[in-house]
């Protein structure tokens, strides 16, 4: 008897210890949103590349102008709504949505995603925008893999998936639209759908 409450007391300490030193209170809802916000994006860019721009960008064009403001309100919505359903869950488990660990989540996140946005602005501005797709891809998968450890841990499967998609879209610059959407869409749909029956249910 007392053996197995010494094992009850040893995974409680243990779970205890691994709620401290990670934020679990992302909302899977949020990925499955955030997917859905990409698709509908690039359906968005899809349809103005293809009807009035003759399947073609330019860098100081109206058409390239509208679809980085397309991209942007993806973010945007994707951003806000995973803040909204994390600060909702953080309050329905009782937990800080703002802590040491979820500050640490942010820095480690941010630190290869800001570096890859600074380095796609470059490439852009340069007139080179041939790999963007596939750059966005790896960072991004990059980003995940690095804020994984502050995290849910299943997190860096997606952030590898997401490499994986980046490097092939490399390799076929063809596809790096259709592996865009691949990534940011479906893949956070299948994603967070699976987080949300693992974690939040």
């Amino acid at each position: 008897m007392e053996s197995k409450d010494y094992l009850k007391d040893l995974s409680e300490i243990k779970d205890l210890m691994n709620k401290s030193s990670r934020f679990i209170s992302l909302s899977g809802l949020s990925g499955i949103l955030a997917g859905t916000y990409a698709l509908i994006g690039a359906a968005i860019a899809y349809w103005l590349v293809t009807n009035y721009s003759y399947g073609t960008l330019i860098l100081d064009g109206k058409i390239f102008r509208l679809v980085m403001l397309d991209l942007c309100l993806v973010a945007f919505l994707s951003i806000i709504t995973g803040i909204i359903l994390t600060t909702r869950k953080a309050k329905k488990n009782n937990t800080k949505m703002w802590d040491a660990t979820s500050k640490r989540l942010v820095i480690n996140f941010l630190i290869p995603l800001v570096a890859g946005g600074l380095y796609i602005l470059i490439i852009l501005s340069n007139g080179k925008y041939g790999q963007t797709g596939s750059l966005m891809l790896i960072f991004y998968g990059l980003a995940l893999v690095n804020a994984s450890k502050y995290s849910i841990g299943d997190i860096r499967y997606l952030g590898y998936i997401e490499i994986i998609l980046g490097l092939i879209a490399t390799l076929f610059p063809g596809y790096g639209f259709w592996l865009w959407v691949l990534g940011f869409g479906v893949m956070h749909i299948v994603y967070g759908t699976w987080m949300h029956f693992k974690y939040d249910k």
